[in-house]
């Protein structure tokens, strides 16, 4: 392919990697260049590579690069950009805890990881993505230090990631040796064999997934991490780092009808997942916490589609991953801000927010009904795609028993809104005129209403996102 069509291709990658050499360049200057300035360069190049990932799409370019260890196409594009985009109000959100560039910096570096995921067709570039997006995770948990336990939850998130990564590249090391090839179709090849070296091989790949998705039971440091990190670095780790896991999943299954043994592991621990994490995050009084435990049991929902139907199954999970995403960061963008975190992560903190801040209220309401999987709101509709592919596969038992668990979240996401709507507002919980007006609320307040649009978009035209994914 010449050189010029490869630059075409890669484009969204090469303006987030642009991006990441700007801000680089602005922080070995004499004079330390102004946050606004850094977190605008960040936006921009997130933004741009996300429209020129749309614009890719619509043209309809499909290639294959490197001797087949990328392939693109207008889907794959599609998604891209998709995820892209819900990188912008992450960005938009950070000035609440970062007043420096770091952290655009290193969202930008994450991101690029990110980005290389949905092309990937080879296990290692799987891997590489994966780590070049891990790896930043760990410096942004403990960059804002907002309390005692960040440094706690990066070395925890560290561990898991660690350990996960161990797990997968054993996986793929036993792909290899029993199919001769690091490429996706390789795990096709390993489904059909008898050999059991090759189910092994499949074994550990899923449960490197499972533990980079925090399925239980590899999910108890989860909360830890969440709560220790700043409202951001949760909000990106809860949306965009999960997708990531998905996305690899995905791209390893594509094409692929789940049998054996891995039946059973694909349908009981995510089972267990939803139960344990809808059941758990009831008890919860921090906001972060409940966000956590909530992730896991949308993690069992998510790792439920790869009991279904391979064509339909790519559908379903990226639909699920944008909606769920767009509500988390719904949620997190709309939280009253105040100095104390800790007291900001509180429940209590949402106590009659309807009185005083009437928008973000609804906004708020609008993430908790679509987390909820209430119709109809899009929630509602990617739990349906998730729970009709497994039916469709022949898996109704499994089908209705996610279902039941997935009504045990009603529970506590009904709990916030019945605190913001129907308790009077506490001390604790009003925020000072001073941090409601200052530029980092706004800008919070501007994420809240893009992800407001997103999730307004995919209620109205979900058609329009699952005709091109």
């Amino acid at each position: 392919m010449p050189p010029n069509d490869a630059l075409l291709a890669l484009l969204p990658e090469h303006l987030v990697l642009a991006g990441m050499l700007v801000l680089i360049v602005l922080a070995l200057g004499k004079r330390p260049a102004p946050s606004g300035v850094s977190l605008a360069v960040g936006v921009l190049s997130a933004g741009g590579a996300a429209a020129a990932a749309f614009v890719l799409a619509s043209q309809g370019l499909t290639v294959s690069l490197f001797d087949g260890q990328l392939a693109l196409s207008p889907s794959v594009y599609m998604t891209k950009g998709l995820l892209l985009s819900l990188a912008v109000p992450v960005l938009l959100m950070s000035r609440t805890d970062f007043q420096d560039g770091e952290f655009p910096l290193l969202l930008l570096s994450s991101l690029y990881g990110l980005s290389l995921l949905p092309s990937a067709q080879s296990a290692l570039v799987l891997f590489l993505g994966l780590e070049m997006l891990s790896v930043p995770v760990y410096a942004l948990i403990v960059l804002a230090m907002r309390r005692p336990e960040s440094a706690e939850a990066a070395l925890k998130y560290l561990v898991l990631s660690g350990a996960a990564s161990a797990t997968f590249l054993m996986g793929i090391s036993l792909l290899y040796g029993t199919t001769g090839s690091m490429q996706v179709d390789a795990v096709a090849q390993a489904m059909t064999a008898s050999d059991p070296v090759a189910t092994s091989a499949l074994v550990l790949i899923v449960l490197a997934l499972f533990l980079k998705g925090a399925v239980v039971p590899f999910h108890a440091w989860a909360p830890d991490t969440y709560e220790g990190a700043s409202v951001p670095v949760a909000a990106y780790m809860a949306t965009l780092s999960k997708a990531a896991v998905l996305i690899v999943g995905v791209q390893l299954f594509a094409g692929v009808t789940v049998e054996g043994p891995l039946v059973e592991l694909l349908a009981v621990l995510p089972l267990i997942s939803i139960i344990w994490g809808n059941l758990t995050a009831m008890r919860q009084d921090s906001l972060r916490r409940m966000i956590a435990y909530s992730s896991i049991a949308h993690a069992g929902y998510l790792f439920y589609a790869f009991l279904g139907d391979p064509s339909t199954r790519t559908d379903a999970v990226v639909f699920y991953v944008v909606v769920y995403a767009a509500a988390n960061l719904l949620a997190f963008a709309v939280l009253p801000t105040n100095e104390d975190d800790q007291a900001r992560d509180q429940l209590s903190a949402l106590d009659g927010l309807m009185h005083r801040k009437p928008l973000a209220a609804s906004l708020m309401a609008i993430a908790m009904f679509s987390l909820a999987g209430l119709p109809p709101f899009p929630g509602f509709t990617a739990k349906f795609l998730i729970f009709r592919t497994v039916i469709e596969a022949g898996y109704p038992v499994y089908a209705i028993l996610g279902l039941v668990g997935s009504f045990l979240g009603l529970f506590f996401y009904l709990r916030v809104v019945q605190r913001m709507f129907m308790r009077p507002e506490t001390a604790d919980a009003a925020t000072s005129p001073a941090a409601a007006l200052s530029p980092a609320a706004a800008l919070s307040q501007t994420a809240g209403v893009l992800c407001g649009v997103a999730t307004l978009l995919l209620t109205l035209v979900p058609g329009w996102i699952l005709s091109r994914v």
